[in-house]
């Protein structure tokens, strides 16, 4: 009995022994997470993974609009982007960043409730406009459409908000082979309504000379004193400038340059400046460079034609506009223009496409393309930006 006993102890000691051995032999054979290398081969990306690519993107900005609405879905219960497990899915961390976009939107519809604007209903859709895979990450490009129904708080404004978003979201395999999505970024240069990073600032503006005018900053406090304006004095037809800003605020006239995506500042101002000549602005030509002068064609734009700041030299030292104390004093064919840090380098501009009775101004513009935006929503997003505002 006791000779047995030690014949099994032997005998465990024996397989111990060998299989210390065999790990230590194929050790390099083996797997090794900490060093970060992969259990199964790099996964593939069908058609199925495609769409549920674009699914996850959908419920992603989905969510961010329904934050916005006047008891919107993402308020109670778990948001749509939270319910995807499995082969698709977000990451821990960008789980967290979402929970923190949507918290950071619910403050902004409350900030847009105390300046008299809510939002009963909304839809966005998402395409899939491109899949690249290296490896074990994907890079998805999509475009979100996104319309929203303003609630009659006072019963005139607009039907409907709408714009269209661009997004590069990034996707990285797990060791399982499932997808996490990792990273959300706004590729447009412009600012939407459901947008909370913080746009892109325009570099400042080369001076031509030593004396460009400086606008004045315009106050964004209700109610405004009033300023009315005439719609018909000045020779301009600012119906058919909301009508241009109507046709092409989603499409791009091939009439002109589209510098969507070509760096800070985008086509905003580009945008504006068409619109306005839609409404009878004349070419003033010269030389590019000269803030002067404003041209703008399919082959060659003034800077003052597609800048931001540029515009507001021409458009001042011109004197085809003045300055507006207040940003609710805006009529239609009136522009606005932000500065996102208060450097003094104006980074965005939009033009007036309704004003309400009670004196709501709304606004369209490029980059990110929108359509009747109200000007409260745009405080309520960015009420630390300095504004200036220009009648035409």
């Amino acid at each position: 009995m006791k000779t047995r006993k030690l014949s099994r102890k032997r005998r465990r000691a024996t397989i111990v022994t060998a299989a210390a051995a065999s790990v230590v032999a194929g050790a390099a054979l083996l797997p090794n997470w900490s060093a970060g290398a992969a259990s199964v081969a790099d996964p593939a990306v069908d058609a199925s993974t495609k769409a549920t690519f674009q699914r996850l993107a959908d419920a992603v900005f989905t969510d961010r609009t329904d934050a916005l609405v006047d008891n919107g879905k993402s308020k109670q219960g778990k948001s749509k982007a939270s319910r995807f497990s499995g082969d698709v899915r977000l990451s821990s961390t960008q789980s967290r960043d979402e929970n923190s976009a949507l918290s950071q939107l619910r403050g902004r519809k409350s900030r847009l409730a105390s300046l008299g604007e809510k939002y009963s209903s909304a839809n966005t859709t998402v395409s899939l406009d491109r899949t690249q895979v290296k490896g074990r990450h994907a890079t998805v490009a999509v475009t979100e459409t996104t319309t929203l129904t303003y609630k009659k708080v006072r019963g005139n404004e607009p039907k409907t908000t709408g714009f269209q978003a661009h997004h590069e979201l990034t996707f990285k395999a797990d060791r399982e082979g499932d997808w996490q999505l990792t990273d959300v970024r706004d590729t447009d240069d412009g600012v939407a309504v459901n947008q909370v990073a913080s746009p892109q600032v325009a570099k400042p503006a080369v001076k031509s000379d030593a004396g460009p005018p400086e606008a004045t900053r315009s106050a964004i406090t209700t109610p405004a004193p009033a300023k009315a304006k005439n719609l018909s004095a000045a020779g301009y037809d600012y119906k058919a400038m909301a009508a241009y800003a109507a046709k092409y605020w989603n499409k791009y006239n091939s009439a002109y340059p589209d510098f969507n995506g070509q760096g800070a500042g985008g086509d905003c101002t580009n945008f504006v400046s068409q619109t306005l000549k839609a409404g009878g602005w004349k070419h003033v030509p010269g030389y590019t460079n000269d803030f002067h002068k404003w041209f703008g064609t399919a082959d060659i734009q003034s800077d003052s034609f597609v800048g931001v700041n540029e515009f507001s030299w021409f458009a001042l030292s011109s004197k085809r506009v003045t300055s507006l104390a207040n940003v609710y004093q805006m009529d239609v064919g009136d522009v606005l223009q932000m500065d996102f840090n208060k450097d003094g380098s104006k980074d965005h501009s939009m033009i007036v496409t309704y004003r309400s009775p009670q004196g709501v101004p709304y606004v369209t513009y490029h980059s990110t393309n929108t359509y009747n935006r109200s000007v409260a929503s745009i405080i309520a997003s960015y009420p630390n930006a300095a504004y200036y505002a220009y009648r035409t």
